[in-house]
């Protein structure tokens, strides 16, 4: 069985998911399989994928499902993976072409059941590194790299497919966002991560891309948001500074959902109570911005 699983959730992207099919295609090492998870998809993604799966230039999986939304792809994603080791890598984003052999010698020599993965680096498509390099360290969480060591920027996450299995996010009606950290930071109560100070995934935002409509994001899927503040709020291993931060934007969601009762929900009711103020303001200043947007 192959070592890893590349897997890329995708939504009408049959307009570039050509780069990160090629990208894979010129891999060094061919210890991976590339599974695809069309969450929906409209345009002409499924013939795109069929002809590749004939080319048998890479080991494809397909799926097709109804559209949930990014976290619920990779619900999907977790439960079909049966490799140890996974990566995302999105359908606007494409790979290095040593980045799987990097990933599996690497892993190769240092992995082990006492960690979660490996963290590797995103490099713009000019191949300049996003935000800062990795710190001299062996290991860490992901959230002692952001909120510990200083690190900015999105990193590439390689996670072992057991553990990845558990958390999964909740599926919310008519809505279609939960933030993927969630995930992460409770992985992060159990295991620390290797850390690989090696560029495994060139990452361009595009216009249609949920990093570039978080505003939009947030006031639609009010419910998604609000389980997630929820849940950074309640982390063991948070600052104050943080949770308060979680709290404002939790107010804020609630605000949106009309949820005044959202007091009585919260794990950490004084500093929510405390946070109502910034909250309502932080709920006029994104309901403004988004329709404006």
């Amino acid at each position: 069985m192959k070592l890893l699983t590349v897997f890329t959730p995708t939504f009408n992207r049959a307009y570039c998911l050509e780069k990160c099919y090629q990208s894979l295609v010129r891999q060094t090492s061919k210890d991976f399989v590339w599974l695809i998870i069309d969450d929906g998809s409209t345009d002409h993604t499924k013939d795109l994928v069929e002809n590749w799966i004939r080319e048998k230039k890479v080991e494809i999986h397909y799926h097709w499902q109804k559209n949930l939304g990014m976290h619920g792809a990779h619900n999907t994603a977790y439960e079909l993976i049966q490799t140890e080791l996974n990566v995302c890598i999105d359908s606007d984003d494409f790979m290095p072409e040593d980045a799987v052999e990097k990933i599996v010698t690497f892993w190769r020599q240092h992995g082990n059941e006492h960690v979660s993965g490996i963290i590797g680096l995103d490099a713009d498509t000019n191949q300049q590194v996003i935000g800062t390099k990795l710190p001299n360290l062996k290991s860490s969480t992901l959230f002692d790299l952001y909120y510990k060591h200083g690190v900015t920027g999105d990193k590439k996450l390689v996670y072992r497919s057991e553990l990845t299995r558990a958390y999964p996010y909740p599926i919310f009606e008519n809505e279609k966002y939960v933030g993927l950290a969630y995930k992460y930071y409770k992985l992060d109560e159990m295991y620390e991560m290797l850390l690989m100070n090696e560029v495994l995934c060139c990452v361009e935002y595009l216009p249609d891309g949920s990093s570039m409509n978080m505003f939009n994001q947030y006031r639609r899927n009010p419910q998604g948001f609000s389980f997630y503040r929820k849940e950074l709020m309640n982390l063991p291993y948070s600052n104050l500074k943080f949770k308060f931060r979680q709290a404002i934007h939790y107010v804020s969601s609630s605000f949106m959902l009309k949820d005044w009762k959202f007091l009585r929900k919260s794990p950490k009711r004084l500093l929510t109570l405390m946070a109502i103020p910034f909250g309502f303001l932080l709920f006029v200043y994104i309901s403004s911005s988004s329709r404006n947007a």
